[in-house]
């Protein structure tokens, strides 16, 4: 692949990791685990696992964004790095997001054919948190489409390199 079309991938995911930051820290600076009206501890439990995914999502992006923004300002730009760096963001941050591996949600496959949203969750939760996952869903799944050339290119290279 050439610089000009990883460098504006590369671009397109900065870009998506700022808005995904944005997303997340808002909900999670204006979201207690008190405003839930939580009923048992086992939802109060759920609750705990999700907000830990939101934030270690959070922590995965804001890394990934420096990573990207380094790469962005170096010159001469460094393609074997910069895909480097996308393969990391479609496992940490992406992957992450469609399958936690805390299993805070997990992704129901058959949405892909019924045009609904894919994230599930595994007990009911708050309108606004629902919203949120929605909201955010579309997004990663449009870059998870565009850096899964990353995932068999890089692991190809690597094997090559062996």
């Amino acid at each position: 692949m050439g610089n000009t079309l990883v460098k504006s991938q590369l671009n397109d995911v900065k870009e998506f990791l700022k808005r995904t930051i944005i997303t997340l820290e808002d909900f999670l600076n204006e979201s207690t685990l008190s405003q839930m009206d939580l009923e048992n501890a086992e939802d109060r439990n759920y609750y705990k696992l999700i907000f830990s995914n939101l934030r270690k999502l959070v922590v995965y992006s804001e890394e990934s964004l420096d990573s990207c923004a380094v790469i962005l300002q170096s010159d001469p730009f460094q393609k074997a790095a910069a895909e480097k760096t996308l393969y990391r963001i479609y496992h940490q941050c992406i992957e992450e997001f469609f399958s936690p591996k805390n299993d805070a949600w997990f992704e129901d496959s058959r949405s892909a054919y019924t045009g609904k949203n894919s994230i599930k969750f595994y007990r009911n939760v708050v309108e606004n948190l629902q919203q949120l996952v929605k909201g955010l869903e579309g997004e990663f799944q449009r870059i998870r489409e565009e850096l899964e050339f990353y995932e068999t290119d890089y692991r190809t290279k690597m094997i090559q390199s062996k």
